[in-house]
């Protein structure tokens, strides 16, 4: 009786072990196939200064969320996020401007297609009402772009838009006309020297700020704009706080870390980076990895000469082979090899 009853306990063990077992394997591969995602090269800072053998594989491969776009901020909810043809925004009722306007410019799209509208309309997405005529008329502020008519210009569509009051900040017409256009035109350099850019700007909003208009659109004290390089051969990112005023110092006077931008902002910018990739691109700048004299964009009317024009850049690697980074400075040759 006792040998039986051992039988029936042995096996009873025997059967919930196998159960737990199974239950395991199968919570093992879930987890390996929710984490699948399509897989893109890495490149390093400079990698003619890295050993392929030697570097990190972490950085050298990563899995992105095709489904997510990296120009997008971190956002609580996704749903108050407005999105139009070429770009995307957050929108602030209690400032009546957006918190964020992001987007990707490609070296295409720099391409002057369709001139300026100039038709300020108010932006019907906006579900609580955006600012209007009215706000900025006799203000002595500039209806500011914060994503710019000329990113905008390659399709009507994507110009109309570009004139939405919910693109708009009050601009000290100074630094709209001045500082402000001069880096909006050395972004679209950068844009083409790169392929691309992901570009998120806006205004740094704080309570107590003053405003124009019966909507009370707050009047910003300073704009940011962040950037960031996501083509081979060399990824890089900088930031920009410029004071609303007029100025003539160097735009470089200018750059900051991403990171110091999230700290004045409150904003996480570009989470869909890997995090060893975002802590390494974000937390410093690097002046000498962009050039700092823009170029005048070409119209389909133009031809486009060779200064506008991105080249492969003549420098020679350590390993021997062409650089493969492009340049449009006349020399034929990167900020490294230069």
């Amino acid at each position: 009786m006792i040998k039986i009853i051992s039988r029936q306990v042995l096996l009873f063990i025997a059967i919930i072990g196998f159960t737990v077992f199974s239950a395991c394997s199968r919570g093992v591969k879930k987890e390996a196939n929710a984490t699948k995602y399509d897989k893109v090269p890495v490149a390093s800072a400079n990698m003619d200064s890295f050993d392929d053998n030697s570097r990190d594989s972490s950085l050298t491969t990563i899995a992105l969320d095709s489904s997510k776009k990296m120009e997008i901020p971190a956002t609580a909810n996704e749903k108050l996020v407005v999105h139009h043809t070429a770009y995307s925004l957050l929108y602030s009722e209690e400032h009546e401007q957006a918190i964020w306007i992001a987007y990707e410019l490609t070296s295409e799209e720099t391409n002057r297609k369709f001139e300026r509208s100039n038709k300020f309309t108010e932006d019907d997405a906006i579900k609580t009402g955006s600012a209007n005529d009215f706000d900025y008329k006799g203000s002595g502020y500039d209806r500011g772009h914060l994503a710019p008519a000329a990113d905008m210009s390659w399709s009507n569509q994507t110009m109309l838009e570009s004139f939405y009051y919910s693109n708009m900040s009050p601009q000290d017409p100074s630094f709209n006309r001045g500082i402000w256009k001069k880096l909006e035109e050395l972004v679209r350099t950068w844009a083409r020297e790169n392929k691309s850019l992901y570009v998120v700007t806006g205004p740094i909003l704080s309570s107590n700020l003053p405003s124009i208009g019966s909507n009370k659109v707050s009047i910003p004290a300073y704009y940011y704009k962040v950037l960031l390089d996501y083509s081979q051969p060399d990824f890089k990112a900088i930031g920009f706080i410029i004071p609303n005023q007029g100025s003539k110092a160097d735009l470089s006077s200018f750059a900051v870390s991403i990171d110091k931008v999230e700290q004045l902002t409150g904003l996480n910018f570009f989470p869909n980076l890997p995090d060893k990739q975002e802590n390494a691109l974000e937390s410093s700048v690097c002046i000498p990895c962009w050039s700092w004299k823009a170029s005048k964009s070409s119209s389909r009317n133009d031809k486009q000469s060779n200064s506008s024009v991105s080249v492969q850049c003549n420098g020679i690697t350590q390993k021997g082979a062409r650089c493969k980074r492009m340049t449009l400075d006349p020399s034929g040759f990167c900020y490294q090899h230069h």
